[in-house]
């Protein structure tokens, strides 16, 4: 017993230190561990295949709107980057360069890719030729690194996996169509997959991506009440085309400008996952994403047929459910809160009198709830509660935010809101820099999106007084 208790202590309550209460998770539930070079992490298995069925599942619904993989150069020369002034200045701070191959220093610096616009600009201004080459939708899931200051596990590291898509199309109109639709991927995934309920919006221009026209992101609230931005899909106009000459000739016979998009999400969003959902028993996984979303448990698994019928009912559940069968020789209780650390929906606990009696009982994660089950129905009822589950755990994120949304109509009810209540704060703003700026310095809070839903919550702006022209979601964020 006391080795059970120890295992759950080992993680700091999130009301005490919620900091390192997610430090703890990712670390207990063998998510990373630290490499030798600082802020660069090693994905364990458990932490790796939550990304995999991130991957696997986002990378579907790319293709259902004619995304084609692609994979591109891990190194830019200095002399591309050069080629987009505001691109250059914007990732400036975060580049790594490389001045030394095989022993003798380089002709020109590579920078090891941060984003890859550069490099897709290059690809298509030698591959666009004519209006019948576009539209061209490319993606590449691959590793990036910007040398972060602070970093931290999933949410702020040198190196992190994502994915990236580049978009080339005739008009501006086809642009802007698919910089929103990607955003809307990326919303209804997290919604329906990872249950985290988002909001989605335009960046400011303060906030927008470097060389872009506008940026549209997807933010979420976390458990602590901070922001995290989740994805963002960018319109780039032709601000990058006419840097790289990225040029095609219209039916008119004109040549002319292409208009570009990019859209990306992040091992970020693991982080999410782990703040929005877990608990002081560590992580609890949305069912659609769970790497394993059964562990079958055998009581007494010593005694004479246990361990054959724990094997036979991870034989019949594998047909419709990831499973696994924990037959260890620890205990029953050291079991269930590894199970519970790690996340895993649902336990199956099966021992001689439940065999006898045609039974198992079925463990939710999330609430604890212990359900009798006969054999006969397993599956049916596994697939009712882990479909319950996956419902309810959105809800209640979705409480969460709602519960954690404040809104302000002056200053001081704004400072107050920031200081004493962490979430989300809507408050209308007069669109000038300079008011975006006070709030950061005077409060730390910034603007996470002005959101497509809009509300007139008062005619001035919550800072300067002066006349309001939109609604800005705002918060601490990630």
């Amino acid at each position: 017993m006391a080795q059970e208790k120890k295992l759950v202590e080992a993680i700091t309550s999130m009301e005490e230190d919620f900091a390192q209460w997610y430090t703890d998770v990712v670390k207990k539930a063998e998510l990373i561990e630290y490499s030798s070079v600082k802020g660069c992490m090693i994905l364990r298995p458990n932490g790796y295949a939550i990304w995999e069925n991130i991957q696997k599942q986002l990378d579907a619904r790319f293709k259902e709107t004619g995304v084609e993989n692609v994979y591109m150069p891990m190194f830019i020369p200095e002399s591309l980057l050069q080629k987009e002034k505001d691109h250059v200045e914007g990732f400036a701070p975060e580049v790594a360069w490389v001045t030394y191959g095989g022993g003798q220093e380089l002709t020109e610096r590579l920078c090891v890719r941060p984003t890859s616009e550069t490099l897709f600009c290059e690809l298509y201004s030698t591959i666009v030729q004519s209006y019948r080459d576009l539209p061209k939708l490319y993606n590449q899931w691959c590793s990036v690194v910007r040398w972060e200051k602070t970093t931290r596990p999933f949410l702020r590291s040198t190196e992190f996996l994502w994915q990236e898509g580049h978009t080339v199309h005739v008009t501006a109109e086809e642009a802007e169509e698919r910089t929103e639709q990607m955003l809307n991927v990326y919303a209804d995934f997290c919604e329906e997959v990872l249950a985290i309920p988002m909001i989605k919006g335009r960046k400011t221009d303060k906030e927008k991506f470097a060389g872009a026209e506008a940026t549209y992101t997807i933010e979420a609230l976390m458990h602590d009440g901070k922001a995290l931005q989740s994805g963002t899909s960018h319109n780039f106009g032709d601000g990058f085309a006419k840097a790289f000459g990225i040029q095609y000739t219209d039916k008119d016979n004109q040549l002319k400008y292409v208009h570009q998009t990019s859209w990306g999400m992040s091992t970020r969003i693991i982080g999410a996952i782990i703040m929005v959902h877990g608990d002081n028993s560590g992580l609890v996984l949305p069912p659609k994403i769970a790497p394993v979303q059964v562990m079958v448990i055998p009581i007494a698994q010593h005694k004479e047929g246990v361990l054959e019928k724990a094997y036979e009912l991870r034989d019949r559940l594998a047909v419709d459910f990831r499973v696994k069968v924990d037959d260890t020789d620890k205990s029953p209780g050291w079991k269930f809160s590894e199970q519970e650390m790690r996340g895993i929906p649902v336990r199956v606990e099966i021992g001689p009198k439940d065999i006898e009696a045609n039974q198992a009982v079925v463990v939710r994660r999330d609430t604890r709830e212990k359900i009798v089950v006969s054999l006969d129905e397993l599956e049916t009822k596994l697939s009712e509660i882990l479909t319950l589950m996956q419902r309810e755990m959105l809800e209640r994120a979705r409480a969460h935010r709602d519960a954690h949304t404040y809104t302000a109509v002056n200053y001081e009810e704004f400072k107050d809101a920031v200081a004493n209540k962490p979430g989300f704060i809507k408050a209308m703003w007069c669109g000038e820099e300079a008011c975006e700026l006070k709030i950061k310095e005077d409060t730390t809070a910034t603007s996470r999106c002005m959101p497509f839903t809009q509300e007139r919550l008062s005619e001035h702006c919550v800072c300067c007084g002066k006349p309001a022209k939109t609604l800005v979601y705002w918060g601490k964020a990630y």
